[in-house]
């Protein structure tokens, strides 16, 4: 088992928003997605970020508030959300004493599709199998 730790994680900064990406620990190709947590200091927001890879995004300490276009979703701790391949979005904390820390986990749609071919393709060559040995 490896652990990480986002208090002792190297960060870089991007204005005031604070970013641990998980490419330092090494990962290589052992995952199939990139992750990273971000925080978000009271008040603040993140710049509008629009990227090819879906991003699935967990918040793990405050309240998050989505912005897409005209709409907002508040996204409370412990709960999550899914952007879509190039979504422009901004993520806001509106508290005005905590911070706001989110774990995303992101790939590129491409490789989520040919992942789930690969394994439609092994799941056929499993039932093909049994089926030959009834």
């Amino acid at each position: 088992m490896r652990t990480f730790d986002l208090d002792t994680g190297e960060s870089l900064y991007v204005n005031d928003l604070r970013v641990v990406r998980w490419e330092q620990y090494g990962l290589g190709a052992n995952l199939p997605f990139q992750a990273m947590w971000y925080s978000i200091p009271p008040g603040d927001q993140s710049p509008v970020d629009q990227h090819p890879e879906l991003e699935l995004s967990i918040v793990v300490a405050g309240t998050a508030h989505v912005l897409i276009g005209d709409s907002v979703q508040e996204i409370r701790h412990g709960n999550a959300f899914l952007l879509d391949s190039k979504e422009a979005h901004v993520v806001q904390n509106r508290s005005e004493d905590e911070v706001l820390t989110v774990f995303s986990a992101y790939w590129y749609p491409e490789a989520a599709e040919a992942a789930a071919a690969a394994l439609a393709a092994a799941e056929r060559q499993v039932a093909t199998a049994a089926a030959g040995h009834d």
